[in-house]
């Protein structure tokens, strides 16, 4: 057995009146909260992080083509959905899904109230998945490819709650065509509930003919392109490669040049993370200089005798790096154990509420993967072996005649 790691197992199975004892107990507590709270912030930043962008690439796909007087309309000009090269976008690599959308602002009125909205209409190729999940009652509505587009609409809770409409309810809207208000009423299918009250409190959904018959438009009419991609990794590559396809004339947008502010708030949230991961990388530093200095100063006569029986610095220091390692070991294991079971108990149970007008999330979200639970036990790990060798280079300076009279 290797002499260095024989000495430092007596070391820590010592029995007896030990000062360092519960010193050492709190260097493990003190790691092991250190890098609960480091996973948990990051699992909590990937959580927010990938609900923001399903939520809103959900209302408006990954990347939008669309005309270039559109940027701030809810009436955009209509392009040609020949020249957005749609069947040629559909081959590209990542390329998820394509869908056609129109855009139509109006009013909803009741008896007493009225509410401007955008009606959004989707053809029967519209992907349904996300407001699927998001459902608070009814169903998806039944759009078709036909003639005669369908009267069913979907509307979010938020604006069923401010105008009274249930499911199964008939709802008038007013649409302003050429000075005149012109009327269309629909029947609501389903209701959703997003949690992004921007989104919720503008956009209902229903069949795209509705906004081609009121526009004159003709079938090949559209007031953009939705696209959807399997990896939001590459967004801006197969933007770019989006971009050659449509050409010159169309305008392709990501979903974050169309919400930057969105964005822009997550990306703050970034900061916020590495912040608390250098402070508590640094906690955990300072708290391995000072258990090894207890512990050298605890066994200051052991490392006399130890020099006197011939044994060098080097091979002293690494009898207690060889200690603080086991110590770092324990805290990261129980670290680990605390951080996965408290991200498990969230998941399952949501047991942390949030105001979801202010976060747009319920309940506190986390997610996270191996890669990053590998990557910050690699940095405590690195971190806490660097600040060893501190309080390590003490010992070159302990005389041994002084150590061995030392009382």
């Amino acid at each position: 057995m290797n002499f260095e790691y024989f000495i430092s197992r007596r070391i820590r199975q010592k029995e007896g009146a030990s000062f360092s004892r519960p010193i050492i107990r709190v260097s493990i507590t003190g790691i092991a909260l250190g890098l609960a709270v480091m996973i948990i912030s990051v699992a909590i930043l990937q959580g927010f992080q990938s609900q923001i962008h399903d939520k809103v690439t959900g209302f408006g796909g990954h990347i939008q083509i669309s005309g270039f007087d559109s940027n701030n309309s809810y009436e955009p000009a209509p392009i040609d959905l020949r020249e957005a090269s749609v069947d040629e976008i559909i081959r590209v690599k990542g390329v998820e899904h394509v869908q056609e959308f129109a855009l139509k602002a109006g009013i909803v009125k009741t008896k007493d109230q009225i509410e401007g909205v955008v009606f959004k209409g989707v053809s029967g190729s519209y992907d349904w998945s996300f407001f699927k999940e998001k459902l608070v009652s009814g169903n998806i509505p039944a759009i078709g490819d036909t003639a005669s587009p369908s009267d069913e609409i979907l509307i979010s809770q938020k604006l069923s709650n401010l105008l009274g409409f249930k499911t199964g309810d008939e709802l008038r809207m007013y649409f302003i065509i050429d000075n005149l208000a012109r009327g269309r009423k629909f029947k609501i299918s389903g209701i959703y509930n997003t949690g992004l009250p921007e989104f919720d409190g503008t956009y209902l959904f229903g069949d795209i003919g509705h906004i081609r018959k009121l526009n004159g438009w003709n079938l090949n009419q559209v007031s953009g392109v939705e696209i959807r991609i399997n990896d939001w990794k590459k967004l801006s590559e197969i933007s770019n490669e989006v971009y050659e396809i449509a050409g010159y004339n169309l305008n392709t947008q990501t979903i974050k040049q169309l919400y930057p502010q969105i964005f822009d708030w997550i990306e703050i949230q970034d900061l916020n993370v590495l912040v608390i991961l250098v402070l508590m990388s640094l906690v955990s530093g300072i708290t391995m200089i000072s258990t090894l200095l207890i512990l050298i100063l605890e066994h200051t006569r052991d490392i006399g005798l130890l020099k006197a029986m011939g044994a060098g610095n080097k091979s002293i220091r690494k009898i207690f790096i060889y200690t603080s390692v086991n110590i770092t070991f324990y805290g990261l294991l129980w670290g680990n154990a605390m951080a996965l079971i408290l991200i498990y108990l969230q998941k399952k149970f949501e047991l942390i509420p949030l105001p979801e007008d202010s976060y747009f999330v319920s309940t506190v979200p986390v997610s996270i993967g191996f890669v990053h639970i590998f990557i910050i036990n690699a940095a405590t790990i690195i971190i806490c072996t660097l600040m060893m060798l501190i309080p390590s280079l003490v010992i070159r300076y302990i005389s041994p005649v002084k150590a061995i009279r030392f009382d």
